[in-house]
């Protein structure tokens, strides 16, 4: 797809406002232009979520690309200096909701596959949900739970979210940290400031409960991943008045754990800490994705060459940042790394991608998936 095409594709699903779980429209555009590539398409719809599932060729390696057409929220629409569903080019920059995350990545992933000789060896895949920014519960592991049922599995997999930092390829993701949420409750007796002895105050008790949540010491992490870490991120209780002692305290916090803990272990260590604590607590835990590493290997080295080709320097892997569908595809034995543009505006005011990289984007895919294919590399 020559860079005009590129860039009108990436404005058409910015224009179409898919805030999380909606897709507005974008899976029946993208899935028309892989129809007219030769590629068999699939809906796997679920909970009012829509995705898609296209293949082209067959026999292996299956190779897939995973992406997301659903957005967050834009915020205050005052706030931009556009509307962010009418995008727009000011100064080499192309503006609007899901420029960087992820739509210029979905438009690239197409103009790839249209770009590769339709006879390529092996099965090239998409896998497109509207379910990433939200619950993620009916997205990409709908169409995980559909392949399984019919014994289908993807070998490599290349994520469009935005890793990049500085320029476009510099950091390539091959792997995440976990993410487990706790919430926290405290239960005490509500009372009157002026009679101590009547009351049991949660919010002394809590104290105690996160003083000894913040020494455990979890891990000094390894070579792929930093150490464990643990953060409280909202704490709620009192009745607003100053002369009533509350009878709930409630924290929320998050642990963000690498492959040296299991959630199951970590819920484990964290019950042991508190266990002799003289306080009324529980904890709710919600598992929002287990850490998955791709080491180096074919996929990162294919990868990783294609980038130095087309940018000329090589990235850096990481597996820093928050969580993606990667998670979820990981786990079925798929080698997965992320790879997209920068990530400095993403979920921001005035998110944008530079024009510029889209091309070679386009490029860096369109050549990883040749060589994972085992295809002669296009034109």
């Amino acid at each position: 797809m020559h860079a005009d095409a590129l860039i009108d594709l990436t404005m058409e699903l910015i224009r179409r406002p898919s805030v999380t779980p909606a897709d507005a429209g974008c899976l029946e555009l993208l899935g028309g232009l892989l129809a007219d590539c030769g590629f068999a398409l699939r809906r796997v719809d679920r909970g009012g979520v829509s995705n898609l599932w296209a293949t082209r060729g067959s026999g292996g390696p299956l190779v897939a690309f995973a992406g997301h057409t659903d957005v967050v929220p834009p915020g205050d629409l005052a706030a931009w200096d556009s509307d962010p569903f009418a995008p727009e080019i000011r100064a080499g920059l192309l503006y609007g909701r899901g420029a960087a995350d992820m739509k210029s990545s979905l438009a690239a992933m197409v103009g790839a596959a249209a770009e590769l000789d339709a006879d390529h060896p092996g099965t090239l895949a998409l896998l497109l949900t509207s379910d990433e920014e939200g619950d993620a519960t009916d997205g990409t592991v709908a169409v995980l739970d559909a392949l399984a049922a019919d014994g289908v599995r993807i070998d490599y997999c290349i994520v469009g979210e935005p890793s990049s930092s500085e320029r476009l390829g510099d950091v390539v993701r091959n792997g995440r940290r976990g993410s487990l949420n706790g919430k926290a409750r405290i239960t005490g007796v509500q009372g009157h400031v002026a009679y101590p002895e009547q009351v049991s105050n949660p919010i002394h008790a809590s104290a105690e409960v996160l003083t000894r949540l913040l020494a455990i010491d979890w891990d000094h992490g390894n070579d792929y991943f930093p150490a464990t870490s643990f953060q409280v991120s909202n704490v709620r209780a009192g009745t607003g008045a100053t002369n009533v002692v509350p009878g709930i305290w409630e924290a929320d916090f998050n642990l963000r754990f690498n492959t040296e803990q299991t959630a199951p272990g970590i819920q484990a260590r964290i019950a042991q800490a508190l266990t002799d604590v003289e306080a009324d607590w529980h904890i709710d835990y919600r598992l929002s994705g287990e850490p998955f590493l791709t080491p180096r290997g074919r996929l990162t080295d294919v990868v990783s060459a294609c980038i130095e080709r087309h940018c000329g320097y090589a990235p850096a892997l990481s597996t820093s940042g928050g969580t993606s569908d990667g998670r979820f595809i990981a786990p079925t034995g798929a080698h997965v790394v992320e790879l997209g543009p920068r990530n400095a505006t993403i979920h921001k005011i005035n998110e944008c991608v530079a024009v510029n990289e889209l091309q070679p984007l386009q490029s860096i895919y369109r050549d990883s998936v040749a060589a994972l294919l085992g295809a002669a590399d296009a034109d």
